[in-house]
């Protein structure tokens, strides 16, 4: 049981519904604490409860309050319960919109706070430096340039480039957009140069693939007086770990320890994660092992990273060691470890057990409806992956832009033409997602295998981003099915133009002239590889033998 404040007794932990029982009128110190905390829980009944009590006490329209009711709707995702108590304080100044906007922007709904702040500036408010790091953390995430530049024009406007959060923010929107040279320069215009903001651009620099210039910025700033932390160097170690470059990660560590930093947990899972996105899996579990050996306990992101690691492969054997290892310290219920169990045990064609840890979590987030929507669509349960989005979406789970590969997959293989059509829509008109290469590749597949391949060839043509090797690829699969010779042409030669030393690309263009009966046109191609010396690759597989 706890108390909070002289008003509120709650009983915990929980309950599903916990009992609120109102004493005497409390405290808003006491208000306070217990919204908080049900924000932290996700505890959504128990929220409107003492929602309601306020509503009655007319407590609920104050900012201070609906502020706090803000931040909770938000974090259980009921978005339209958050903009109604925004909607209901009687005079909304910009410390409503901070609320608004920064819960959307902390609860990763980055266009609803885009949205929020065009909606705050046409009411003719005028951003302030507390409003200005949620919305660069937004225009961040989404690729959003054109809002960030005129964000910062307004930083530079009305001189809030002295504040330190600010300047981090945009530091970080300019490195999460790929533009590393204007992080730079925002950072070379600092008169007085913090470890928050030179990490921000090293993590620019890292994420840009660009680890040596980073370590160069490090060694610069270290001659000025600027001393790396620990999270200087495990940028560093990240950066060079995605490089695969081993004598660099070594190098590193050395640099850490001259320094008189210690590497922590950190520092040894970013070497495990970067050796695992490089496919170096052995690299990997040898760094785990030492790891283990200095007596330092992994956290649930080492145990994801190794999980894989293994799922990559299939490698079933080491992926359930290491599932049972992660039973043993006590991290196999952390959410990004199931979600990583369930990718692991669907790719390596367990979709029962994946099943069955999926419907066994208490909690979910993208990656893990993710994991088993494309597990399901690759095992073939078609239906079963496009209810499971059905279900993601009742329950407030936000989908990504993966989220939607994996349904529109999904479609394509069952056939489900118009569904199909409605969730490309759907992603862009409600979620704000601007459709990928990827996406346009699911949707060509899915009209490419009803037979509508002239159909699938406009919407190439219409497209905004240039068709890469998937999109022209589904074109040309559909066009083979169908025997459509003339737009088989022209896949093939677009395929030819983005990867002119692929041998496949002229053996599938030959079999569909072979097909047809074009006996000429077969050795003009064969006769065409063999003056290039081209070779089809030998087939290979990441699968390991067991």
């Amino acid at each position: 049981m706890r108390s909070a404040g002289d008003g509120i007794e709650i009983i915990r932990p929980y309950l599903k519904v916990p009992i609120i029982k109102i004493l005497f009128q409390s405290s808003s110190d006491a208000y306070t604490e217990l919204i908080e905390m049900y924000a932290c829980d996700r505890a959504l009944y128990p929220g409107r409860a003492l929602h309601a009590h306020l509503i009655v006490s007319g407590l609920s329209r104050l900012t201070h309050f609906a502020s706090k009711l803000i931040a909770l709707y938000t974090g259980c995702g009921y978005l339209s319960d958050a903009r109604r108590v925004f909607d209901k304080i009687p005079m909304t100044n910009i410390g409503g919109w901070i609320s608004l906007i920064g819960a959307y922007s902390r609860g990763g709904y980055y266009p609803e706070a885009l949205s929020a702040f065009s909606e705050m500036q046409r009411e003719g408010l005028r951003p302030n430096k507390f409003v200005i790091p949620s919305i660069l953390k937004a225009c961040g995430h989404v690729s959003d340039i054109e809002t960030g530049v005129k964000i910062h024009t307004l930083i530079l406007k009305h001189s809030f480039e002295t504040d330190a959060f600010v300047i981090s923010s945009l530091i970080d929107m300019y490195s999460k957009c790929g533009l590393v040279k204007r992080a730079k320069r925002v950072f070379d215009g600092m008169k007085e140069k913090d470890l928050v903001t030179l990490n921000a651009v090293l993590s620019g620099y890292t994420h840009s693939g660009l680890a040596k210039e980073a370590m160069s910025l490090v060694e610069e700033m270290h001659l000025l007086g600027l001393k790396p932390n620990v999270i200087t160097w495990n940028i560093l170690i990240l950066g060079f770990s995605q490089k695969a470059d081993e004598t660099m990660v070594s190098r590193v560590f050395e640099l850490m320890q001259v320094n008189g930093v210690e590497p922590d947990v950190v520092s040894w899972t970013s070497v495990i994660s970067g050796f695992v996105q490089n496919f170096r899996n052995d690299v990997a579990f040898d760094s785990f092992k030492k790891m283990i050996n200095l007596g330092l306990c992994p956290t649930p992101a080492t145990i994801s990273s190794l999980v894989a690691a293994c799922a990559s492969i299939a490698d079933l054997k080491q992926g359930k060691e290491i599932h049972g290892y992660s039973m043993v310290i006590g991290v196999e219920d952390n959410v990004y470890v199931r979600s990583a169990l369930v990718d692991m045990y669907a790719k390596c064609g367990f979709i029962r057990e994946a099943r069955t840890l999926f419907y066994k979590m208490s909690e979910r987030n993208t990656v893990t409806w993710n994991s088993m929507i494309f597990g399901s669509a690759n095992h073939g349960y078609c239906l079963e992956a496009i209810e499971l989005f059905n279900l993601m979406e009742k329950e407030r789970t936000k989908p990504d832009h993966l989220t939607f590969t994996a349904v529109l997959s999904a479609c394509s293989h069952a056939g489900l033409i118009e569904l199909g059509q409605n969730l490309f829509k759907l992603m862009q008109e409600k979620y704000g997602i601007r459709p990928r290469a990827e996406h346009y590749a699911c949707l060509v597949d899915l009209l490419g295998r009803a037979g509508k391949v002239n159909e699938a060839y406009d919407i190439i043509k219409a497209m905004p981003i240039k068709p890469d090797l998937f999109v022209w690829g589904a074109l040309l699969g559909a066009c083979r099915n169908h025997g459509n010779m003339d737009l088989a042409e022209v896949a093939a030669n677009h395929l030819v133009e983005l990867e002119p030393g692929s041998a496949g690309n002229k053996l599938l263009l030959s079999s569909l002239h072979a097909d047809a009966g074009n006996w000429g046109s077969v050795v003009k191609l064969k006769n065409a590889m063999k003056k290039r010396k081209m070779r089809n690759f030998p087939a290979c597989s990441w699968v390991e033998a067991t």
